[in-house]
C-alpha cells in the first residue's frame, strides 16, 4: 500500500503522544508536513510542540 502525501496535504496523526508517533511527527513538521492534528485518547486538549492540537478520536479532529 502506498501513501501518497503532496505538499498540500493535511495530515492526522493517530498516536502522536506515543514515541514513535510523536517522533515521526517532530520529523514530518520539520520537513514541512501539514500535520493538522493529532489523536490519543485521554489527551484531548493537549499541544503536540506548540503547534499541532491533540484530540481523543478521529472524529472529534
Amino acid at each position: 500500500m502506498a501513501i501518497l502525501v503532496k505538499a498540500d496535504t493535511k495530515v492526522l496523526v493517530q498516536g502522536i503522544t506515543g514515541s514513535f508517533g510523536g517522533r515521526h511527527t517532530q520529523l514530518s513538521l520539520e520537513y514541512g508536513s501539514q500535520i493538522v492534528a493529532g489523536v490519543t485518547p485521554g489527551k484531548a486538549g493537549q499541544i503536540f510542540e506548540d503547534q499541532v492540537p491533540i484530540f481523543d478520536g478521529v472524529a472529534e479532529a
